[in-house]
């Protein structure tokens, strides 16, 4: 599966595993060594548990490094008129007259609880590059619903 990343999305991942493998890996590495100093591993909590951040920080990297990867780079320039990333939508479900507002973002950027919506979802997609006014048919998994575009915010 390819990752809607763009350029900006990219350079935050990249710096963050710079980071995990200059300073969080020299620290974690440091803490495994002053764990297994204290005695018996069979019983050392502590260095059981310095060994699990140390896997946490090592699949961190190697997630990151896989989703750049396998990104295909979009930009985040749109037309002022349409739904492009990083803009708010106000849309109307047409089955139920309800309202809600979202804001289009890549994998990266994604949270649900915040309404932020990924390019890569049924809706981000059926949105996507649309203007004010247009009624778009949103294929789900489960069901297929309409919308109407209110605005951009």
């Amino acid at each position: 599966m390819r990752n809607f990343l763009s350029k900006e999305d990219i350079e935050e991942m990249q710096k963050e595993i710079e980071y995990r493998k200059v300073v969080e890996r020299k620290r974690l590495i440091e803490d495994v060594k002053e764990a297994r100093a204290h005695g018996d591993l069979s019983e050392n909590f502590e260095y059981k548990a310095a060994k699990r951040e140390r896997g946490k920080n090592e699949s961190r990297i190697r997630y990151l490094e896989r989703m750049i990867k396998t990104a295909k780079i979009i930009s985040t320039e749109s037309n002022v008129d349409e739904v492009g990333l990083n803009k708010q939508v106000r849309i109307k479900f047409l089955d139920d007259d309800f309202e809600m507002i979202y804001m289009i973002v890549t994998t990266m950027n994604t949270d649900a609880v915040n309404d932020k919506i990924s390019i890569e979802s049924p809706l981000g997609k059926a949105l996507f590059k649309k203007k004010v006014g247009q009624r778009v048919k949103v294929e789900a998994p489960e069901e297929t619903y309409e919308v109407e575009i209110l605005e951009i915010l």
